[in-house]
């Protein structure tokens, strides 16, 4: 994570400033890079933004910001109504978190709304009033009964709407054909849209959001268009019956929201740097609403996806997080008062001999995380170098046919993830129908509704079995080749669902075992004849943080998540077992989790703070200009013309340039962006008399002796970076990472004794990193 104080570089001795630049003001040599041209009373538009795929530069952002705080705070005392806008000023980030709050808690509820009647008219509808759900339905019903709660005349399938048959082979062929049907008009609809209007909107989001939050620049990617087309392109896709959940997504969506409210502040819109702070909030809302889980999700924006988290940052993603659960409440989609659809309350203590299953959970979710990393990027690189990416509507149409075809006759496949994983995390009380509570029960038994002591499972239990055991193969198989496909596909929920399959596998082995075998060691001490000893469902919630940590290596922010999803604290330790031992299992076999691995094959400069560096070269090893390349590209302080600025833009595609002393020399001056450069001679053509051609450009505080026949000169000083990072050719090149990650540099500037040798950019950095892991340099394409 980038230095909570990116100016502190006690640390890092090698890594200073250039000498030689004192005659600047103290202003310019805070900000060489953030005001305007001398000849320039008012600001021009886009001096220091950034090109598009281009990494900004913390550290400009940060001087920028504390200038513009410091020109505000000294303005505040010369009239009350400055004092105002200071105050305004102050609050505006608070304000910002609000917004973001109240609308990604409401397009949360709404997606959860969509999603819930989508996916039930799948199977039929409602006649009393189209628009409920089947659960909704039947609340209204007054004449459904205990026994068929599930059932009401209110609420028909399609095959007994159309032919008047609810039963019979007639009936169960026209209903699977409807299911199919409507799968694939709700994949086909979500596609073509992400496809015609919001290219941006594909896929989970979560890889591009943590390359943005390290400063990489995606124009479009958090845009309007983005957010409307995900929220309603979401809910088309999740309500098809693929394996993918929406809960990655509305990150995406936040983030969304987060970047249309920073557009009504300068302060936001201005500054990347600030930008990226109310991001990292969003996401932390994103996560509330996904979860129902505030805390978790402030921790989930610090632990996974933030790169620079300051200390009020942390607050105001905890105040957006709040506001956005808040929010979700009120709205109450699932009209139990909670947040999520499959909040349960456990009423039994775990035992320390279930510490045994619960860590072999753990070792099954490393060992699915890492087959299922394995085989995602192994066929989204096919999908990049092959004939298949051309196709991605025919790709989506392909895998929601096979989807729908074998989910629906499979009850547990059938229904949405969210509702599996609801049924697979309940315990059995005595009002459950469900085939997992099929127990036979003793008749005599006189006990609390919540004391239900283990029984020998029925034949529905053990049908129920067979048909998670075929959900659990499908699942590992399908969500392999959906998550990636150009729809938008989130992987907490498909992760979710083969660790709580599982987990319930395992939970009624245990629990069978406990039953009948109870004078066993292992059970003797715990488990006497008659108690409630084992619950299935805690199984099921710790499988399911098993396999999502294996995916993601989360480990605090998912423990933090799953507890609060449960409503009660005694079970972190066997969420914090299962959760380590996948994240060691699954680091076994490699570091990088799928969103890193995504952003890996994508080919985004992320330098991640949890790769170590430990290889023995030095900076002039990684530095350009090579052996044999041209020399590098730079400019004299008082000796170019605006003609050869401008054939040096035109010839290259450097981000900026070096300025020096003269060639000969090479004693370095300063810095200067390659956008600031051109929109500074456009500007100067169109607005100062006298800029022509030959017109001679100084970045120095005095105007060089020129002939008096020469046409007026252009001085640049103040688009100049009088302190450009620079190490030396033999600093090590472990010491260049760490300053690159802690103050998130672009580049570097390599010097001895003050004459330039070269730079490093962050694309070199990550390309000799690759190099030196064995992997190809070239994979990395953006700056």
């Amino acid at each position: 994570m980038v230095n909570q104080s990116l100016l502190v570089l006690n640390s890092l001795p090698v890594c200073s400033p250039l000498p030689g630049v004192s005659s600047a003001t103290p202003t310019e040599e805070m900000n060489g890079a953030g005001n305007l041209m001398d000849f320039l009373d008012e600001p021009f538009p886009d001096v220091g933004t950034y090109e598009d795929f281009h990494t900004i530069d913390w550290l400009r952002e940060k001087s920028r910001d504390t200038d513009r705080h410091r020109k505000i705070t000294s303005k505040s005392k010369e009239s009350f109504w400055e004092l105002i806008k200071s105050l305004l000023d102050a609050w505006s980030g608070w304000v910002v978190m609000l917004l973001i709050g109240l609308l990604s808690g409401t397009l949360a509820g709404v997606i959860d709304l969509a999603v819930d009647w989508m996916t039930d008219l799948k199977e039929g509808v409602c006649l009393s009033a189209f628009w409920y759900s089947h659960e909704q339905c039947c609340w209204t019903s007054n004449e459904t009964t205990f026994d068929d709660r599930d059932k009401c005349p209110q609420w028909q399938k399609w095959a007994e709407l159309m032919t008047g048959h609810a039963e019979g082979a007639g009936a169960y062929v026209l209903n699977y054909f409807l299911y199919v049907l409507w799968a694939l008009l709700f994949s086909f609809l979500a596609v073509s849209l992400v496809r015609v209007f919001a290219p941006y909107a594909c896929g989970s989001g979560i890889p591009e959001i943590k390359t943005i939050l390290s400063g990489f620049i995606i124009r479009g990617y958090l845009g309007k268009w983005t957010l409307l087309i995900k929220t309603v392109t979401l809910v088309l896709a999740v309500s098809s019956g693929l394996s993918l959940g929406k809960e990655g997504p509305l990150v995406h969506v936040a983030c969304c929201c987060g970047n249309l409210f920073c557009s009504l502040f300068s302060k936001y819109s201005k500054n990347e740097g600030k930008r990226r702070e109310v991001l990292s909030a969003a996401a932390a809302a994103g996560v509330s609403v996904a979860f129902g889980a505030p805390i978790g999700g402030v921790l989930f924006s610090l632990e996974e996806v933030s790169y620079y988290f300051p200390l009020k940052t942390l607050w105001r993603s905890f105040f957006a997080a709040l506001v956005a659960a808040f929010t979700l409440r009120s709205i109450n989609p699932f009209g139990n008062s909670r947040l999520v659809l499959f909040y349960v309350e456990y009423h039994t203590p775990w035992y320390m001999a279930e510490l045994v299953p619960f860590i072999l959970l753990g070792v099954f979710g490393g060992l699915w995380g890492t087959l299922f990393i394995r085989a995602n990027i192994a066929w989204c690189r096919r999908r990049k170098t092959t004939q298949l990416g051309k196709y991605p509507v025919l790709e989506v149409i392909a895998v929601t046919g096979i989807t729908a075809v074998l989910a629906f006759p499979n009850p547990y496949t059938r229904r949405s993830t969210s509702e599996l994983i609801s049924e697979l995390f309940n315990d059995c009380g005595a009002l459950e129908s469900s085939q997992l509570c099929d127990y036979i029960n003793n008749p005599n038994m006189s006990r609390p509704v919540d004391d239900i002591p283990d029984r020998p499972a029925g034949p529905g239990v053990y049908n129920a079995l067979w048909q998670l055991a075929l959900a659990l193969v499908f699942k590992i198989v399908i969500t392999i080749f959906t998550f990636g496909m150009k729809i938008p596909s989130g992987l907490f929920i498909p992760s979710m669902a083969v660790g709580a399959i599982a987990g319930r596998i395992v939970g009624i082995a245990v629990e069978q075992m406990a039953y009948h075998h109870h004078d066993w060691i292992i059970f003797k001490n715990w488990c006497r004849p008659g108690a409630d000893c084992v619950t299935p469902g805690l199984y099921a919630m710790v499988g399911a943080a098993a396999c999502l940590g294996g995916v993601t290596r989360m480990t605090v922010s998912l423990v933090v998540i799953m507890f609060e999803l449960t409503g009660g604290l005694e079970y972190i330790v066997p969420l914090m077992a299962a959760a380590v031992t996948s994240k060691w299992v699954a680091d076994a076999f490699g570091k990088e989790g799928i969103y890193e691995s995504h952003i890996q094959l994508n080919g985004y400069p992320y330098l991640d703070v949890r790769d170590e560096f430990t290889h023995r070269t030095l900076a002039t090893d990684v530095m350009r200009p090579r052996r044999n390349d041209p020399p590098l590209a730079v400019l004299t302080q008082d000796t170019t013309t605006v003609e050869d600025v401008e054939a040096l833009i035109k010839d290259t595609d450097y981000n900026g340039f070096p300025v020096v002393v003269s060639r000969e020399s090479e004693r370095l001056i300063g810095f200067v962006q390659r956008r600031d450069l051109t929109l500074a001679i456009k500007t100067a053509r169109q607005k100062q008399d006298g800029v022509v051609s030959s017109s001679v450009v100084y970045f120095t505080e005095d105007a060089p002796q020129l002939p008096a026949s020469n046409p007026q000169p252009l001085k640049l000083r103040r688009i100049l970076n009088l302190s450009p990072f620079t190490v030396t050719d033999h600093t090590p090149m472990e010491t260049v990472v760490d300053i690159f990650r802690k103050l998130g540099l672009r580049q570097c500037l390599v010097t001895r004794s003050g004459r330039l040798l070269g730079i490093i950019t962050k694309k070199d950095v990550l390309r000799h990193m690759a190099q030196m892991m064995n992997q190809d340099p070239e994979s990395i394409m953006f700056n």
